[in-house]
């Protein structure tokens, strides 16, 4: 892994399931030592998380979250776990962990207990709620702290309509690329001051930050009852419509007057044009259910293939709603590497969803397999001065 950014960078993933483990799979991307401790016997959860599809090749999610590591296990709860957790934090760069709080303090795992062991180490601490305040030792999940406690969940559905449940890892990815980030800006600043110190985020403040376009009008005092009732019924291209074969469109970068005029003329609808109800100023807006229905009924006539090819003549910025089937085939998606096919032969599966950091100048690793339970636990031991005798002494007594 010769010429990569992060060559000789050690990293210790001490976290669990997506968003912490993702930063760290994104350091090893660029070509980062990470050891990700695990529990003896049971591992990271998100092993099992992808067996639950039988007719997905491979296990999937964890090779697309766990890959580039060497896997340590490690029983924490153990004097000699914890020594040597303690030796690998004497000589690492970058410590990520989303422990509860109560349990890192029970195990000297916070940034102010590891610290003394190495000044320079980036501590990167996740947690679901902040790390002040009375929900700082509360444990969760993203579909919990961030989809649901930020109000993402309440505002993400059509009015009168039950708040409808997340997808899995939607909060933690994009916390991942977070964690990442503050975790480059404190090696940045490591590297010109020499300091180390503590990132940290939580899924509650990502969350806050993905429905900021709603939430800024809180903080500046909107009355959000009015909000509510200006959008119960949405404007006419804020709403989907479904064509004949089923498929929906989308609208809503129709945003003046010349092209909802573009857009009429294509639907074949332009007479609404001369409607009085929309010529007369505010029109569009008050009478907008009507000219909303009006619109489906139009585009229910045509397949949205048909759709496409007119809208793209006109130049009317309309897009059709993607399912998720057709990601693995998408040619953007593909050109682009957005997914990919790995290189790696001992990687089953045919397709792997790569994190969004492209860089010109900084070239990838490529994905290399998700390392086995407790693969690499000798050869870490070894590499950090234990001989086999120490080594089989603590496989025997269940600390790796």
């Amino acid at each position: 892994m010769a010429g990569h950014l992060f060559d000789g960078l050690k990293v210790i993933d001490a976290a669990y399931v997506i968003a912490a483990p993702a930063a760290a799979m994104m350091l090893g991307d660029f070509g980062a030592d990470v050891i990700k401790i695990e529990q003896p016997g049971r591992g990271d959860m998100l092993r099992i998380l992808s067996p639950n599809a039988p007719d997905a090749a491979g296990n999937w999610f964890w090779q697309m979250d766990g890959r580039n590591k060497r896997s340590l296990t490690l029983d924490l709860k153990s004097e000699r776990g914890i020594e040597v957790l303690r030796r690998l934090v004497a000589e690492c760069d970058v410590f990520i962990t989303n422990q509860p709080y109560g349990a890192r303090e029970r195990l000297g795992m916070t940034f102010e207990a590891l610290k003394p062991l190495n000044p320079r180490m980036i501590y990167a601490s996740l947690t679901a709620y902040g790390e002040q305040g009375p929900e700082r030792d509360r444990k969760s999940f993203d579909q919990l702290a961030y989809w649901a406690r930020s109000g993402l969940m309440d505002l993400m559905r059509e009015s009168g309509t039950r708040p409808t449940q997340g997808l899995a890892g939607m909060g933690d990815h994009p916390t991942g690329v977070a964690i990442y980030a503050g975790i480059v800006t404190a090696l940045l600043h490591r590297e010109r001051t020499g300091e180390g110190g503590m990132v940290h985020t939580s899924l509650l403040a990502n969350g806050l930050w993905s429905v900021a376009g709603v939430a800024g009008h809180v903080m500046a005092g909107r009355d959000m009852d009015a909000w509510r009732e200006h959008h119960d019924v949405p404007s006419a291209m804020m709403r989907v419509y479904k064509a004949k074969d089923g498929r929906w469109l989308q609208f809503n970068m129709v945003r003046n007057e010349e092209l909802l005029n573009l857009l009429l003329t294509g639907l074949g609808v332009v007479d609404l044009l001369a409607d009085e109800r929309y010529a007369e100023p505010g029109g569009l807006w008050r009478h907008r259910g009507e000219l909303g229905d009006a619109i489906a009924e139009a585009v229910a006539t045509r397949m949205s293939d048909e759709w496409l090819t007119v809208f793209e003549e006109l130049d009317v910025p309309v897009n059709r709603i993607a399912v998720v089937e057709e990601t693995a085939t998408d040619e953007q998606v593909i050109i682009n590497e957005m997914a990919a096919r790995p290189d790696d032969p001992e990687i089953t599966v045919p397709m792997l969803v790569n994190h969004p950091i492209k860089i010109t100048s900084v070239p990838a690793v490529g994905p290399k397999r998700a390392p086995e339970l407790g693969e690499h636990s000798a050869e870490i031991l070894r590499e950090l001065g234990y001989d086999d005798a120490a080594i089989a002494a603590m496989r025997k007594d269940g600390v790796i």
